[in-house]
């Protein structure tokens, strides 16, 4: 511990001291808390790895130009995040569930607020591009029963491995995007594409930090839900094709092996798979 004469003047081997006590004691308390940690942790790793000042610098610049990269479509901050691990710890964090409950995985850029509800069975793939899937399954409680009025938001790229919103003047507005609700029976059904595997975008400061490090950029073909009814916590998800070349290498380290859903042949002559999937969610906290 750091003499208490020595708090006020910052040595490399009081530093973590030095700052913290400049907090205020009428700070919020989880602030202070966040912050003593973060400069606790910070501070530890540049005294690890004696980091020089030529890597500081570089990092200060990897962090501005990643800055410059965010904007309104895009944020490559998240992107960070996310091929770190970072993202995924926290959302596992923030989302403990009981065994036999969905798990949640990271939620990614690409959502978009207010697309169409349809009915049961509609087609969302609006491009005619790709090979046709049946998605379907039940929304159940964790005992089985259930779930009527549960809603699915879901969304994936379409066969060229982009989202609609990345090709605003290409793809249809709302394509491979859609809003059910179940009924009293807790089914769902809804046509699509068999989705494909895609880069995350690397043509900025993180993909550079990933050539660097030797990783791909890839995601493995997945389908993304939002479900959430009344009364149960809501799970923001992926069903990941089963048998795609990336799963175990995902450069965002969303993969759960629970998420994973092998692609059946389709029983009918205009749906060449089915993808079947129950989601099982958990009630939430006081029901």
């Amino acid at each position: 511990m750091t003499d208490a004469k020595n708090i006020d003047y910052f040595t490399e081997a009081g530093s973590v001291d030095a700052v913290n006590a400049r907090m205020a004691k009428d700070a919020d308390p989880r602030l202070r808390e966040v912050m003593a940690s973060l400069v606790r942790h910070l501070h530890d790793f540049a005294k690890d790895v004696n980091l020089t000042q030529e890597e500081w610098g570089t990092a200060i610049d990897f962090l501005t130009r990643t800055g410059q990269m965010c904007d309104g479509n895009r944020q490559e901050f998240i992107l960070l995040s996310d091929v770190l691990g970072f993202s995924m710890l926290v959302d596992a964090i923030n989302n403990r569930r009981p065994s036999g409950a969905t798990e949640n995985t990271v939620l990614g850029p690409f959502h978009v607020d207010g697309a169409p509800v349809r009915a049961m069975g509609d087609q969302i793939s609006l491009d005619g591009k790709g090979e046709s899937c049946l998605f379907e399954g039940r929304i159940l409680d964790l005992n089985g029963n259930p779930v009527a009025g549960a809603k699915l938001d879901v969304w994936c790229d379409n066969a060229d491995g982009y989202y609609d919103v990345q090709q605003p003047d290409i793809q249809p507005k709302w394509n491979n995007r859609g809003v059910f609700v179940t009924g009293a029976d807790g089914t769902y059904a809804f046509r699509g594409i068999r989705p494909v595997s895609y880069p995350i975008p690397d043509d900025g400061p993180v993909g550079q930090m990933l050539a660097a490090l030797g990783r791909h950029p890839n995601r493995p073909a997945h389908m993304h839900f939002i479900v959430s009814a009344e009364g149960y916590e809501t799970v923001i998800t992926h069903t990941f094709v089963a048998d795609d070349t990336w799963l175990t290498s995902d450069a965002v380290f969303g993969v759960k092996s629970s998420l994973l859903t092998k692609m059946e042949p389709g029983n009918s002559g205009d749906t060449m798979w089915k993808s079947s999937f129950d989601f099982v969610l958990t009630a939430s906290a006081g029901d």
